[in-house]
């Protein structure tokens, strides 16, 4: 399970939020909201925000303008993600990514089958890495985007969070992953290593 290094600082990100929907303007983004808020809540930067049609180049175009700043290092990106014609947020980011981040989709799936059941299969949630920019993909309602902020990107998106989190793969300084020896206590290090445990890192 994840804990909170105490002896690591917060290092803010700057992050950018998508809306794809052909529906919906800002008056009306509930999502988009709820995105923002929580991640400046959580101490990081609003950067810039923008709402797009299901389109798979309208998408492409956003998210490659904003993955070459250097003040952006997170995208988020709610919509689109499930299996009508119109949805093509995976194919409009796939071929994008230079290594996809496979276990936040899992993830995400996971936490919501307590609340919608068996229909979380019909989310196609992805993420990747684009150079060193994170572009995490989600479904477009507010309860969504709730699951997967508050479930895994609040930890995964702060750097005191252990055994590791996205952050050092961002920011140019960003510190390494510790390994649990390096955060356990003295004596709970040597016995551990007394014992010839492997350490996860």
């Amino acid at each position: 399970m994840s804990h909170v290094s105490a002896n690591t600082p917060f290092a803010p990100l700057g992050i950018a939020v998508l809306t794809v929907s052909d529906t919906r303007g800002f008056a009306e983004d509930g999502s988009g909201d709820l995105l923002s808020a929580r991640l400046t809540d959580a101490g990081h930067t609003l950067v810039e925000r923008c709402i797009v049609p299901d389109n798979i180049y309208r998408i492409r175009a956003v998210v490659s303008k904003w993955v070459v700043r250097d003040d952006i290092q997170v995208v988020l990106v709610n919509g689109g993600t499930g299996f009508t014609t119109r949805d093509t947020t995976p194919e409009a980011l796939a071929p994008l990514f230079d290594k996809a981040v496979d276990g936040y989709g899992e993830l995400f799936r996971h936490l919501s089958l307590a609340t919608i059941g068996t229909s979380t299969i019909q989310s196609r949630a992805v993420a990747g890495l684009i150079d060193r920019t994170l572009v995490f993909a989600m479904p477009g309602s507010p309860k969504a985007c709730a699951t997967a902020w508050d479930g895994i990107l609040l930890e995964q998106l702060d750097a005191r969070t252990r055994p590791c989190n996205f952050v050092a793969m961002v920011l140019p300084h960003g510190s390494s992953c510790a390994s649990r020896q390096s955060e356990a206590a003295p004596g709970e290090a040597l016995s551990e290593m007394q014992s010839g445990e492997e350490i996860d890192a």
